[in-house]
């Protein structure tokens, strides 16, 4: 299954980060629940890593809230052999 990396910004205000943890963390998605955050360095972001069969699904373990702005990225792990597709994906 694909794995997706989430990742939800917000303010950097002392409120927006408590509101953006507590959001979060209360969502009951144990995905959500396990969010890490850059806000102790400055960067207020929250990231998340999971399985989902598409961005759509990756994207609705979100509060609603949270969807529109938060960036979904399939990951994928690379190996010498890929690189002929890595090239061809790019077109070059």
């Amino acid at each position: 299954m694909p794995r997706f990396l989430i990742e939800v910004q917000h303010p950097a205000e002392t409120v927006a980060c408590a509101r953006a943890v507590r959001e979060l963390l209360e969502t009951g998605s144990h995905y959500v629940s396990h969010a890490e955050f850059g806000c102790l360095d400055d960067v207020h972001t929250g990231w998340i890593v999971l399985e989902a069969e598409s961005h759509e699904e990756a994207r609705r373990v979100l509060p609603p809230a949270e969807r529109a702005g938060a960036r979904v990225i399939r990951l994928t792990k690379f190996r010498v052999d890929d690189l002929t597709r890595l090239i061809e994906h790019h077109g070059d």
